[in-house]
């Protein structure tokens, strides 16, 4: 007896449940928003999704000169959704990640989070990361300036332990669509600290965040800010992209046009918020366990390789927590600060330089 032929209809759904199988795998355990989000603002299709991977895993070939240390479809689909499912553009994007991971090699030596200089850190708070994501599904990110002790942390550990943690989240499907929200507080933070932020360390920053990392940044808040870091701010705009400068926004002092853009039930109490102040330590347990505070050497590490070749540090200071500074935007719980006269200085033109 021959094998059994189905009716056209029947094999037509029997090839399309198959092929839906197939294509949709890699969007497994996504909520259907955020599925929709991805394919009206990314343009993603899982119709098309393994093609539109390979396509982007074809153009390696044409760069002999970068060692693409991983291209699994997982990893190469975080690039097509920073890029809006540009191939070309998700390619550069690619290559931009591996090469300044190939320039920068002592930054991604013993890069995990129980290295010292990265564990020094991310105890002092930088970056933190809030529980919860803001109503367009985004994970917020805080970093308060004023408390980087320049004796303690170096400009590229802190910078280190940033891309380690947007390591960590990136791994999460639904903040490759959502993206993030980056509010940095400015309180406190002296022109002393603003003269070690020179431009070869900001643009290094720069390269690292906004060329060369596949994430999506909905907003950049400066809250606070002194009139020297508009002066800094005017110094980097030359190595943004003009879709960053338009996503970062100047407050000053001014929490409600910040509420205007991240509601306050979102936000803790340092910017207004309804949310009880942010502990310094939340992050730091995420990656290092629950005793982060121990002297003794980690052994939680919740994101333990990069693709890079690691090699072993030698570096043994000193990662005795600190107490931290908090931000001067402190109002009570639930209610917004009321606009004054000069409160808007953030409309006004940044501080020239010349």
């Amino acid at each position: 007896m021959g094998p059994v032929s189905l009716p056209p209809k029947h094999q037509k759904l029997t090839t399309q449940k198959g092929d839906l199988a197939k294509m949709t795998h890699l969007q497994a355990g996504l909520s259907p928003e955020t599925i929709e989000k991805a394919r009206l603002e990314l343009n993603e299709n899982p119709d098309v999704l393994h093609q539109d991977i390979q396509q982007v895993r074809d153009m390696i070939i044409t760069r002999p000169d970068i060692g693409f240390l991983r291209t699994d479809d997982a990893f190469i689909l975080r690039f097509l959704r920073a890029r809006k499912f540009h191939q070309a553009d998700a390619f550069r994007l690619l290559a931009q990640y591996f090469q300044y991971r190939q320039l920068n090699l002592d930054m991604f030596k013993n890069f995990k989070a129980d290295d010292p200089g990265i564990k020094r850190a991310l105890i002092d708070g930088f970056p933190g990361v809030l529980e919860n994501r803001d109503h367009y599904g985004r994970k917020i990110l805080l970093l308060f300036a004023a408390n980087w002790d320049q004796s303690r942390n170096s400009f590229t550990d802190i910078l280190r332990a940033i891309l380690l943690s947007l390591e960590v989240l990136i791994e999460d499907p639904e903040l490759q669509i959502n993206g993030f929200i980056l509010i940095i507080d400015w309180s406190n933070f002296s022109f002393k600290q603003a003269s070690k932020l020179t431009p070869s360390i900001l643009k290094l920053a720069i390269e690292g965040l906004q060329d060369s990392f596949p994430a999506r940044f909905g907003g950049v808040h400066f809250v606070n800010q002194p009139w020297y870091i508009h002066a800094l701010y005017t110094l980097i705009k030359p190595f943004l992209k003009d879709k960053t400068r338009k996503r970062i926004f100047l407050h000053g002092n001014n929490l409600n046009s910040l509420h205007q853009l991240i509601h306050p039930e979102f936000l803790p109490s340092e910017f207004g918020g309804t949310l009880p102040p942010y502990d310094m330590g939340t992050w730091a347990r995420t990656l290092l366990g629950p005793d982060y505070s121990d002297e003794n050497d980690y052994t939680h590490t919740s994101y333990n390789a990069m693709h890079v070749k690691h090699t072993s540090s030698n570096l043994e200071r000193e990662c005795s927590p600190k107490p931290m500074k908090r931000s001067q935007s402190v109002v009570e719980a639930g209610t917004l600060k009321h606009e004054e006269k000069g409160e808007n200085e953030n409309t006004q033109p940044l501080l020239a330089l010349d």
